[in-house]
């Protein structure tokens, strides 16, 4: 019945001359209630609105649906959807309790903190235990215990409460630790390079090290550890960097490892051989892909036919731009593994632009 309560209470809430009329004529908004409580109880607010003007059989109090006031309506329907979560929170075991909670983490605003709050407060005002429980009285027995329900009403949402709150603060524990973690996956790989100093340079002094966080990157992506948690801490360092503008070594060093992660993504599907066939076109962008951006140069200018190649800049700019194409496809829109995979793709062309260029001249 805790539920029928606060329904109740929610609608007769919302009519704005309700205070003042506590009368014989609220019958008839319990009554419909009662006979169609699970629609109630589940915000079919059509209904809730027929069963509202059942209320006002006092035509000095009718009004016509087009003088509601939007604001009213659009506070009852978030109070109804705000409720249905209430009631699935509460009416869940455990494991339900917590997948809810996950599935609606958004939810849990300060609106939702403020309802729940009035929900508790419903169930031990003594205004509303004057106003309720006589009606409740007549669907029980000659024994029914007011105080003993209001209090485990009250009970029941404060546990709610601490639950709720207990599953939100694991949530963001985890979160935490995940950024910490994506924070030293990033150490490990920059280490080689970084070592024991405070300004780094690049290119490093060491040529050494560049492989050594190479072979890091490759075998953290092979763990699974390079996830959207770690891209977003490397694209955070890297725009902090940018920021502060007197660390080009760094800012260097993190677009560095951001294009090690992205070849050993994009070096991981083949789109080169077809019925058997070799695409060339498709084998030259891959072993672009493959290979380090200081080698860029020299193998665009050996592959097209600007130089010693055989490939024109435009089958090459159109094989680029079916690889964007099919990487904004397979990956999830917005996410930071796919901008760091097309920009990737899109510095490769860039980069052939820039040869065609300055080989040819500007186009005429």
């Amino acid at each position: 019945m805790a539920c029928f309560v606060h329904c109740v209470s929610d609608i007769v809430a919302s009519v704005d001359e309700i205070g003042n009329h506590r009368d014989g004529k609220v019958v008839f908004v319990f009554s419909a209630f009662v006979a169609e409580e699970e629609e109630i109880i589940w915000g079919e607010y059509d209904k809730c609105t027929e069963i509202i003007k059942l209320f006002y059989v006092d035509e000095s109090l009718a009004r016509s649906g087009e003088e509601v006031n939007e604001d009213a309506e659009k506070s009852f329907k978030k109070t109804v959807e705000v409720d249905r979560l209430i009631d699935m929170l509460r009416d869940a075991d455990a494991k339900e309790l917590q997948k809810l909670v996950v599935e609606n983490v958004l939810a849990f605003n300060e609106g939702f903190w403020i309802r729940l709050a009035a929900r508790t407060d419903t169930c031990k005002s003594d205004d509303d235990k004057a106003w309720f429980l006589p009606w409740l009285t007549l669907l029980s027995s000659d024994n029914f215990d007011h105080e003993s329900l209001s209090e485990n009403f009250r009970k029941d949402y404060e546990e709610l409460a601490l639950s709720v709150m207990n599953i939100i603060d694991r949530l963001v524990h985890k979160t935490n630790e995940k950024i910490e973690s994506a924070t030293d996956v990033l150490k490990e790989i920059i280490k080689p390079v970084m070592g024991d100093i405070e300004e780094v340079t690049w290119p490093p002094k060491d040529i050494k090290s560049v492989a050594l966080m190479e072979k890091e990157v490759e075998q953290r992506e092979r763990e699974g550890q390079l996830d959207e948690g770690f891209l977003s801490e490397v694209n955070a360092q890297l725009r902090q960097a940018k920021e502060d503008g007197d660390k080009p070594g760094l800012e260097a060093m993190l677009q560095k490892v951001l294009q090690l992660y992205a070849s050993k993504v994009l070096s991981k599907r083949t789109y080169a051989y077809k019925g058997g066939e070799v695409l060339k076109t498709e084998e030259f962008l891959e072993t672009i892909i493959k290979a380090r951006e200081e080698e860029w140069n020299k193998l665009l200018i050996d592959g097209l036919t600007i130089g010693k190649g055989d490939i024109s800049p435009e089958e090459f700019y159109a094989v680029v731009k079916k690889r964007i194409e099919r990487t904004l496809i397979r990956t999830e829109g917005g996410s930071y593994e796919q901008r760091v995979l097309t920009e990737y793709l899109k510095g490769i062309q860039s980069r052939s632009e820039e040869i065609v260029q300055a080989i040819q001249g500007p186009p005429q």
